[in-house]
């Protein structure tokens, strides 16, 4: 069968209602819980009848609400994200091995997944200690900024690799690493050694240190992280105290993902 032949194929396969709902839902954001009909159109870049067409359908399937003009979503959404998480099994799997991983350094420890050029957080455990940077499931990270980012991008085939570092690499600090030369070369060494640490890349004051949580196959599935505040956690610290904890937790957790 040739490209275009697939390419024919998958375009009679595609739902465009179903695609235009989705982008309603991700439409609404902490700075737009709630909406108009003009601005989810405008959002979208829909016309109002379609934009209301599926505002309405939302409303009567209970993924959204409205009290007459303004639009808002449900809880009811929350049950699309936890049936990936269900099916995904890494909350019952980890999150015991995690709670430990937290009592030991005392620090906040999350799992993530690679989402395109972003990291998605699945499971996490915080700690009492206030940060700068507020994290919850669901939570999107740029990847090649964040400790979870560059393991899974480490263990990514080598096109795909190379793929995330064609794109722009924004500075999100003095720290972060913008060459895709120097990247690339972090991120070979992060597949040797097994492991990633970044250093107030992402923010400043924030340090990570994350390993890989593999599959029965080897694949990196996720990303394991113990991350703290650069002002209480030294370098030294996490690498030789939080590091080798953090290794003995990724292996528990991929010896147990690789049973299910």
């Amino acid at each position: 069968m040739s490209t275009a032949e697939v390419s024919t194929g998958r375009a009679l396969e595609h739902v465009q209602s179903l695609e235009r709902g989705l982008m309603v839902i991700q439409a609404f954001t902490r700075d737009r819980p709630d909406m108009t009909l003009a601005e989810v159109a405008r959002e979208t870049g829909l016309t109002r009848a379609t934009a209301r067409r599926l505002l309405f359908t939302l409303q009567t399937l209970g993924y959204a609400s409205s009290d007459g003009r303004r639009f808002a979503l449900t809880p009811k959404v929350l049950d699309i994200g936890y049936a990936y998480l269900s099916s995904l099994d890494l909350t019952a799997i980890a999150q015991g091995e995690m709670e430990s991983l937290v009592e030991h350094t005392h620090e906040s420890c999350s799992a993530a997944v690679l989402d395109g050029h972003e990291i998605v957080y699945v499971v996490r455990v915080p700690t009492t200690r206030i940060m700068t940077i507020s994290l919850g499931l669901g939570s999107r990270l740029p990847a090649y900024a964040t400790s979870m980012g560059r393991v899974l991008l480490a263990n990514l085939p080598a096109d795909r690799m190379a793929a995330h570092l064609d794109g722009e690499l924004a500075p999100l600090t003095a720290r972060t690493i913008t060459d895709p030369a120097a990247l690339r070369a972090e991120l070979d060494q992060v597949r040797c050694q097994g492991w990633a640490l970044v250093d107030q890349e992402l923010e400043d004051g924030v340090r990570s240190i994350a390993a890989p949580l593999r599959d029965a196959s080897g694949r990196a599935i996720a990303a394991v992280n113990v991350s703290g505040h650069a002002g209480r956690v030294s370098l030294a610290t996490l690498r030789d105290e939080f590091l080798p904890a953090l290794l003995a937790t990724a292996e528990r957790i991929s010896e147990r993902l690789a049973r299910r």
